[in-house]
């Protein structure tokens, strides 16, 4: 082996953010895709109440104990996800020219409505009647509004509302199912982002200690706070993450990634709410804005959808992932590949190898300066110093970046700046450790000592050491404070290996 051949487990910069279902719920399957790269695993709480979640979560936790590397979970809210009610059979054709009546069916938000759909009419056109469980849904339509069914793929066009019906023009024919999802591009709904069942199981995540916590259907930075403070309620430290899937989220971008932890661009949704041509245009725009902010972001949804039924993902969606690096996202997540798919290993593993070929061309770009921090609620000593540390590092060859940081913003910081030396994050607190799991390029080190510098260069240095990564007369760089009341990141050391 030559001097540095070795990778470390997990090489990439980029994150990888798997949802945990059906595919690999044992916790044999759950080491396998640990093993394999992932750094968050993602509860969806549409699919199964805190009851169920419990044993998930237990399970993840202790596959993270027992393999020594820790790893972070997110929470993702259902949100206001309207849907539609019981069908009288499984697939239902709407032809175009089609009259669809929605009627109501449901007694309140959120309950499944027992109505079932019927057809009735001539034999060119039929009148469908169907039922949502979102019960206002008739009193917020208006003509001319649009109704999307089955992500996207079947268009309606209002007509006209009465008391007890909106009725409807097929506009895109298509097939719907029971349960599917209801989508209305431009209607103001009166739902809450976060609404009686969210907020139970954000009660559950923030007892149960969740790393992050998805708010699904964001529009205002206000829901982003009135989730946080519901958290700060129940004493939890976790953080937000804005789902990205509404026009008034578009329109209210800066104001939303002011407001919360995180982002998450979720083009399912956002593709059906918006023009989809806007897609992957607002999805640059949106990593743009949370770098320049400092907030990680996540790129979701059929990412390597073919994946769940093939060995190999298209050209396509290689090329997706790939872009979404060039963007200068902290993380691709995986959803049905790894939930539901017959490869999540497998999937984990491209994604992987997939960050591998691309970043090497985002070393290439011109290197940023100090950004303009005025108006961020951001540390400047704190980020001078680690944008000094990570030039210093690329200045002297040093082969590894140690950050100690007791809350993950300064590990959250370093990783912004986008230097390419490998970096490990250390802290006193596990959950610190979790967080900094998304933060790209970051490598968390559990039980390393950070109260002396000398100590915790020793111990990171046999780590290190014990696995190739680092030899006689090699460099590293630490970046921790003083100890002066100064409440931020003061100090670089450098340190050559004798």
């Amino acid at each position: 082996m030559s001097k540095h051949s070795f990778e470390p487990p997990r090489p990439s910069h980029t994150k990888i953010v798997a949802t945990v279902g059906p595919a690999c719920d044992t916790k044999q399957q759950l080491a396998d895709l640990l093993l394999a790269g992932v750094d968050v695993f993602r509860i969806n709480m549409a699919h199964g109440k805190p009851a169920d979640q419990e044993p998930r979560l237990a399970r993840i936790r202790a596959v993270s104990e027992e393999t020594g590397y820790p790893v972070a979970v997110l929470a993702d809210m259902a949100g206001p996800k309207i849907r539609l009610g019981k069908l009288p059979t499984d697939e239902l054709t709407l032809d175009a020219g089609d009259t669809v009546c929605f009627v109501r069916g449901a007694e309140a938000v959120g309950q499944e409505p027992e109505g079932q759909a019927r057809s009735e009419g001539s034999a060119e056109h039929t009148v469908h009647y169907l039922t949502t469980n979102y019960a206002p849904l008739v009193d917020e339509l208006q003509p001319s509004d649009r109704v999307m069914l089955a992500d996207g793929t079947v268009s309606l066009e209002v007509e006209a509302v009465s008391d007890n019906a909106a009725r409807c023009r097929v506009v895109q024919p298509g097939l719907i199912r029971s349960r599917q999802g209801v989508n209305l591009p431009g209607v103001k709904l009166s739902a809450p982002a976060l609404g009686p069942e969210d907020r139970e199981n954000a009660v559950w995540a923030a007892r149960a200690g969740i790393d992050f916590i998805g708010l699904s259907f964001v529009r205002s930075p206000q829901e982003v706070r009135a989730l946080k403070g519901l958290l700060a309620e129940h004493g939890s430290a976790a953080q937000v993450i804005a789902k990205i899937e509404k026009p008034e989220a578009v329109e209210r971008l800066e104001e939303i990634v002011e407001a919360t932890d995180g982002v998450m661009v979720a083009r399912g949704d956002l593709g059906v709410e918006i023009d989809i041509a806007r897609v992957a245009v607002e999805q640059k725009r949106i990593i743009a804005e949370c770098n320049r902010r400092r907030k990680p972001v996540i790129v979701a949804t059929q990412m390597l959808d073919s994946m769940q039924h093939s060995r190999s993902p298209t050209r396509a969606e290689v090329a997706d992932v790939a872009n979404a690096i060039l963007d200068g996202t902290d993380a691709c997540m995986l959803s049905g590949e790894t939930a539901i798919g017959r490869y999540p290993r497998q999937a984990v593993e491209m994604m992987h190898r997939i960050a591998l070929a691309t970043e090497p061309l985002c070393r290439e770009g011109p290197r940023a300066g100090l950004p303009d921090l005025k108006g961020q609620d951001i540390i400047p000593i704190t980020e001078a110093t680690v944008f000094a540390a990570g030039r210093m590092a690329e200045e002297l060859e040093a082969r590894l970046v140690v950050v100690a940081s007791a809350t993950g913003s300064t590990a959250l910081s370093m990783a912004k700046n986008r230097h390419w030396v490998p970096t490990v994050g250390v802290s006193d607190s596990p959950e610190t450790l979790r967080r900094i799991c998304l933060y790209w390029g970051m490598i968390p080190l559990a039980g390393a000592p950070t109260v002396e510098s000398e100590a915790l260069l020793e111990h990171v240095t046999a780590w290190a050491r014990s696995r190739g990564m680092l030899c006689s007369g090699d460099r590293i760089v630490l970046v921790a404070g003083t100890g002066l009341k100064v409440t931020a990141h003061n100090m670089i050391v450098v340190h050559e290996l004798e």
